[in-house]
């Protein structure tokens, strides 16, 4: 017996907030959307539809992917726990 998970609206629900809810991320909305072709003309979803939610294979690693490994070695001299490049609007000329 193959179980299919579902979930059911509640009005106001949005599919990035249902990927992150029910998959663990927004990024993977197109999955949720894909899985339910005959709702994606809404983009704020009404109560009571039936969405069906996708067994998806997530690896979990803790490696650092090389491009933000650079950003976690600071090469701006940032003092530990200070952003590189942080926005101050008096700094700001215009």
């Amino acid at each position: 017996m193959i179980l299919i998970k579902t979930y059911i609206t509640v009005s106001g629900d949005t599919y990035d907030k249902i990927a992150f809810e029910m998959l663990g991320s927004e990024y993977l909305l197109p999955i949720l959307l894909d899985k339910n072709q005959q709702y994606r003309h809404h983009a704020i979803l009404p109560a009571g539809i039936k969405l069906i939610i996708p067994d998806i294979d997530v690896e979990e690693t803790d490696e650092i992917p090389g491009w933000l490994s650079d950003d976690m070695n600071d090469e701006n001299g940032a003092d530990e726990g200070e952003a590189a490049g942080t926005w101050n609007p008096e700094e700001e000329q215009f």
